[in-house]
């Protein structure tokens, strides 16, 4: 008799054809769920009786509570090698292997640039007044070259953006707690001397930072407060970096020229949630690492956590 591999999150219908799941065609049986299910209660009722469960990122919380709801799981795969909502201690007691995949920082380093030109240059009131008859140009589009591009976070992510910008003869600054100066030289960028510094100089500000006890709500009224009214932020990091009400507020004072999001409080987005409707902001629904190599990569990977699981040999286990 079959397993059954339940796929979560699969938005765009792709999972199964953008990897090969031949390998494990003989042994299990797939279904794929494209919505996402908005509570605890709806999760534990579609995933009934599946023994496998393959969760996209970190979109579906797997508390204590989830695990014990679910008696027939016996392996969980999440996409990336890190995810900070599966309750690790409770899969071991409730014996549930997890295991992750490999994830590329090359799609969200290319959708930083996406948000960053796309503010910078006006894209979308352009393109959607062009499309919907409306004026003949109505933006004045921001330079990239000559401008300064202030990063919080020069990790893996952070660094390649700089390289960018240094390619489009921006100036590049970056902060983080941990940043040295002999980083900073390594990358090519300067050094900032606080953070306050790096929002208060910056024509565009990224984060690139992990979300931590120490990143949790880094940016707030006071910070934004410090950025220049023709700044522009963008973040395709973690929403919780970013005191989400002061940012609402800044776009609608206009105290910043606009923000570009990838990330949000809640995610998907409810029908009425005021990141829907705010003004000055260019938002995506989480979009940072959704590329067709990327899905390759997941799903493909995803197959070898399942036959090596089957094996008795699970790899890239996670916890």
């Amino acid at each position: 008799m079959k397993l059954r591999c339940a796929v979560l999150d699969d938005f765009q219908s792709v999972a199964t054809t953008v990897a090969d799941w031949s390998p494990v065609a003989d042994s299990v049986d797939v279904v794929t769920f494209p919505r996402h299910f908005g509570s605890e209660d709806e999760l534990a009722a579609a995933l009934e009786g599946f023994e496998i469960v393959v969760t996209l990122r970190e979109r579906v919380a797997f508390p204590a509570s989830l695990f014990a709801r679910l008696p027939a799981l016996r392996l969980l795969i999440a996409s990336g090698m890190r995810n900070s909502v599966i309750d690790h201690a409770a899969a071991e007691r409730h014996g549930v292997t997890v295991c992750g995949t490999a994830s590329s920082s090359t799609p969200p380093v290319e959708h930083t640039w996406a948000l960053l030109l796309g503010l910078a240059r006006g894209i979308v009131p352009e393109a959607t007044a062009l499309r919907e008859g409306g004026p003949w140009q109505s933006t004045l589009g921001a330079d990239l070259h000559g401008s300064r591009l202030g990063l919080l976070g020069l990790g893996k992510i952070g660094s390649r953006v700089a390289q960018v910008g240094l390619a489009f003869g921006m100036e590049v600054t970056a902060w983080s707690q941990n940043l040295t100066a002999e980083r900073a030289e390594e990358v090519g960028v300067g050094l900032a001397a606080s953070k306050e510094e790096l929002l208060a100089s910056s024509d565009f500000v990224s984060i690139h930072l992990a979300l931590s006890e120490r990143t949790r709500g880094l940016l707030g009224a006071a910070e934004l407060g410090l950025m220049r009214p023709t700044g522009y932020l963008v973040n395709t990091s973690r929403a919780a970096v970013v005191d989400q009400d002061a940012l609402l507020a800044a776009l609608h004072a206009g105290t910043i020229a606009g923000a570009g999001v990838d990330v949000f409080d809640i995610e998907p987005l409810p029908a009425g949630h005021p990141m829907r409707t705010a003004p000055r902001l260019l938002a995506t629904p989480h979009l940072g690492y959704v590329s067709r190599s990327n899905y390759r990569t997941y799903y493909g990977q995803a197959v070898e956590d399942i036959a090596a699981f089957l094996a008795g040999s699970p790899v890239r286990r996670l916890g």
